[in-house]
Formats: structure tokens, sequence, C-alpha cells
């Protein structure tokens, strides 16, 4: 071996040693690293891996009287609405309204916005199928003649539930969005033929959600719209 070979192996020799000796050797009582992880949290009082936050309601047993005050500042008690909703947490002890209500306001603001955009592909996701072919057919008739929409939310100002009940393991909430935006169409020279781009206009709408509880798809799609 000439002397370049044998100072290479001297070097890598030395590395090797020296990173025994920094990591150490397995002794077959090393304890498991989820272990060493939970002791240090334990230590440190910091949780560094959070758990996923349990959905509220979902730790209820099915056969539990339902929470007094459940649906305050939703619903009167007594209404229609009350019972409605109280079906629905009956047979589905994960819902929560809240957490409905704020999925809901995502879904019309990305609704309206792919209707806008011709975006076929969102709103098969989002719609049930007689919906989504009656706003496929109003996208379709809008592209023949050339016409373009653009629409801007300026915000979301109320998301109620107006309507809820079950009906043979089909979950329907209702909610009424009282919503600004900004909506003009043009032609196809760039004339404005509806709407006005410096115009904020109020819209109400009532839109109903559906959910079957025998699916294991989580999702709710939308199955009515009503401008009110």
């Amino acid at each position: 071996m000439d002397i370049y070979t044998i100072i290479f192996l001297a070097l890598a020799l030395f590395i090797f040693l020296r990173l025994r000796s920094v990591l150490g050797q397995k002794t077959g009582h090393e304890r498991p690293p989820g272990e060493v992880a939970r002791d240090a949290r334990t230590q440190t009082g910091e949780n560094v891996v959070p758990l996923p936050r349990r959905v509220p309601g979902t730790e209820r047993r099915e056969d539990e009287p339902l929470p007094p005050g459940r649906w305050a500042g939703v619903a009167e008690p007594g209404s229609a609405l009350e019972r409605g909703l109280d079906d629905i947490l009956t047979a589905d002890r994960s819902f929560d309204v809240q957490h409905f209500l704020g999925g809901a306001r995502a879904a019309y603001e990305m609704i309206v916005t792919a209707f806008a955009n011709g975006d076929r592909r969102t709103l098969r996701d989002l719609l049930a199928k007689d919906v989504y072919d009656g706003f496929i057919a109003a996208i379709a008739d809008r592209e023949a003649r050339g016409e373009t929409v653009e629409s801007r939310f300026v915000s979301i100002d109320k998301a109620e539930v107006v309507g809820a009940e079950l009906k043979d393991r089909i979950v329907h909430v209702t909610v009424r969005f009282v919503s600004q935006l900004v909506t003009v169409t043009r032609d196809k020279a760039g004339a404005v033929v509806d709407g006005n781009p410096d115009q904020v206009t109020d819209v109400t709408d009532i839109w109903t959600f559906a959910r079957d509880l025998t699916s294991r798809d989580p999702n709710w799609k939308l199955i009515a719209t009503e401008a009110a």
C-alpha cells in the first residue's frame, strides 16, 4: 500500500472510534423512543407532541341524557328546531353545531366562488347530484354565451341554523347565510351585463346540507338552495 492509502485507512479508523465514543453502543437494555420522549415531556412540563382534540360531544355515551342548554343561542327551548337538533344529536353524539356552522360557512364561500369560476371539480365534491347538475347546466349556459362572472366576498355577516331534522338516518340541517358580495357578469367583449364591480350587494341564501349516518363518508353535501 502507498502512503495515501495508509493515511485514508488511519483517518477512517479515527472517525469510527470518535463516532463510537459519542453515540455509544447498544446493550439490549435501551428504552423505546416513545418512552424516552414521554419522560422528557413529563420533566419539562411540556407536551411537545400535541394530541388531536376530541370533537365536543364524542365522549358522551348513547344512553347519557342530553346536556341542558345544549342549543343556547341556536334554538329556542321547546321549538321545532330544538327537537330536530335533539334527534340529530341522539343519533350522532359527535354532532357539534358550532363545528358544523364553521364548516358550512367555509363550504358556502367555496361553492359560490367555484360557481363563479366554473370550477366543476370543487362543486362535484360539495354538491348532491341533482344540485350539481343544476349548477353545471347554468355554468354551461353561461359559457355558451361567452359570459364570465367575477364574484368576491366582502364578508359573511351571519350563518344561523334555521332548520334541522333526521330522516331515515339522513341528517338535514338548513342554514341561513347573510353576506356581502361584489358580483359582476361580463360578455365576450368584457362589457358588464349584470351586477356592478364597484357595488357591494347584500345577499341572503338559505341552503340545506345533508349527511348519511350510515355512510363512512363524514362529509356534508349541499342538497338544496333558496334565495331569501
